[in-house]
């Protein structure tokens, strides 16, 4: 029984162990995952806090207790979990459980990230591995040199043996981009605003879209939609109640499609307001007071007012434009409605990469100067075949071999959202083009990636760890068979019995009879060991002392 708890503990560790890499390496797409929760629960709410916090918690109680058991098989002790604790480890288990399923329900596509972070972390999260099982050669060692049956000792030799071994050949299973020689290293990628820097203004909004040019960003891209009047406007929510004061205008249509308003409906929202009250990434009060006043100014974008911004900059504009609804008066006339946008904003064609596939024949004899841009992942030929250049793609839709195929057939990559700078890295060795990022003022910071290993460097890494852990474990199996080799064997019963309470009990008397007969196995007289334990070899009572 307790052997089983022992690995339910240890079960327990290995799943908050994955789980808590998880969160962590998807720092990347908190925002994305609260979106999520606001579709759902139609509430704004920053979600990852309680999870972290009750992650951290969870892992922390965990880990302290498999210390503690480690300690104990280290002394040579069975690990008897309180039952207080039994129920602590039983609730983080089924709390992790309860939230892996969840994930995998509502945000499946984000457990790539741990594939993807591996490419980053792998090589060094092998050295720490590696650095661990070294270290728990001391315990495995010790069990051996105490352990009586050559049955036991050679079981646990081959099981540790074997996860030694598999750790030493892991490097040759571990791929990443960043392994590779620098001089063959592509030009930095260009960055995209998503949604302009929606971390320092609000989004889609005119000043944050200024703010992410100030960021030296070489592209904005936008979402948009279709007034009931025909025209094309920037927003990302079906609805307008997350990012205006829509409830306060109009409190009788706040739950409308934002496609149901007029262009002078919209006009009278305010679109900045709403940044300052929530602080949904806590920039507000690294904001200065001018910046807090056009903050506050913000007004719903236009499609055409983006563009014009970006033809004075001379930037190129990504936009991906939401079809209105069936009962729509532009449900058939969004195309023309939103290319007629586009030619009256003055842009230059080759700034705009167009997203839609509807009418794309056509658009593109209307304006043969755009870049077209596919937002479904294409065989290289597919693209070719339509006259797409470009593909739009969430970060994990491709992999490094995919990225390097696309390349060579001249379709240029654009994938999002690309916030963290490790994944900036591994996506700039793979050989992307160019990241749409909520975070262009922190890209900017990363010059080169954040670590790029020669192959023959990296192999001289992992083949010096290696040696280094094989004689270290060599010399700690030696010194433990010399410790122990002078040590009189004991038991698990001689430490019970020392921190028994000295009452006669039946529970003592079973442990004294097994300690004795334990040792006589190991040579000892049988009168003098129930003389030396005070126990009445004829009467088999315990006596007090």
């Amino acid at each position: 029984w307790e052997l089983l708890w022992s690995l339910i503990l240890l079960f327990t560790f290995s799943l908050l162990l994955v789980w808590s890499y998880f969160w962590w390496e998807a720092d990347n797409d908190y925002n994305e995952f609260n979106w999520f929760l606001y579709n759902h629960s139609g509430e704004w709410t920053d979600g990852t806090i309680p999870i972290l916090a009750t992650t951290a918690a969870g892992f922390t109680y965990v880990a302290f207790l498999m210390v503690l058991a480690l300690c104990h098989v280290a002394l040579g002790q069975q690990l008897n979990l309180h039952w207080l604790h039994k129920i602590g480890v039983t609730a983080a288990l089924l709390t992790t459980v309860v939230g892996i399923i969840s994930i995998s329900q509502t945000w499946g596509q984000e457990w790539d990230v741990i594939p993807i972070s591996l490419q980053s972390t792998g090589p060094f999260l092998h050295v720490g591995a590696l650095a661990a099982a070294t270290a728990l050669s001391w315990i495995v060692a010790g069990q051996v040199a105490r352990a009586e049956k050559t049955i036991f000792q050679v079981v646990v030799v081959l099981l540790y043996l074997s996860v030694l071994l598999g750790l030493y050949v892991l490097p040759l299973y571990i791929t990443s981009p960043c392994i590779m020689d620098p001089s063959t290293l592509k030009p930095r990628p260009e960055v995209f605003g998503h949604q302009g820097a929606p971390v320092l203004a609000p989004e889609n909004t005119l000043w944050s879209f200024q703010r992410a040019l100030q960021m030296n960003v070489t592209g904005l891209e936008a979402d948009v939609t279709i007034s009931v009047d025909g025209v094309p406007f920037l927003m990302h929510d079906v609805t307008l109640r997350r990012t205006t004061d829509v409830e306060k205008v109009f409190p009788d249509r706040e739950r409308n499609e934002a496609s149901q308003f007029n262009w002078t409906d919209l006009q009278q929202l305010n679109a900045g307001q709403w940044f300052l009250k929530d602080d949904p990434f806590w920039t507000v009060n690294t904001m200065s007071l001018q910046e807090k006043n056009l903050t506050a100014k913000q007004r719903v974008c236009s499609l055409e007012q983006l563009l014009k911004l970006a033809s004075y900059h001379n930037s190129t504009v990504v936009f991906r434009l939401r079809r209105p609804p069936p009962e729509h008066p532009c449900y058939t006339t969004w195309i023309n409605d939103t290319l007629e946008a586009v030619q009256d904003s003055g842009v230059l064609q080759n700034l705009v990469m167009w997203t839609p596939d509807d009418e794309r024949a056509q658009v593109k004899q209307l304006a043969p100067g755009f870049i077209q841009t596919s937002l479904v992942k294409r065989s290289p030929e597919y693209l070719h075949r339509s006259g797409i250049s470009r593909l739009l793609l969430r970060y994990n839709q491709v992999s490094t071999s995919e990225i390097i195929d696309y390349s060579r057939n001249n379709i240029s990559l654009t994938l999002y959202t690309v916030n963290e700078p490790w994944l900036y890295s591994v996506l700039w060795c793979s050989g992307v083009s160019s990241v749409s990022s909520e975070v262009p003022h922190i890209l900017r910071k990363v010059p080169y990636p954040t670590w790029l290993l020669r192959p023959n460097e990296y192999c001289l890494m992992w083949v010096s760890a290696d040696l280094i852990s094989f004689a270290v474990v060599i010399g700690i199996f030696i010194l433990q068979k010399y410790r122990m080799s002078g040590m009189r064997s004991y038991n698990p019963e001689q430490i019970m019995l020392s921190a028994a309470v000295r009452t006669s009990s039946r529970d003592i008397n079973v442990m004294k009879e097994k300690l004795i007969f334990s040792e006589v196995r190991n040579g000892g007289s049988a009168e003098e060991l129930y003389e030396e334990h005070s126990f009445d070899s004829y009467t088999n009572q315990s006596v007090r002392q």
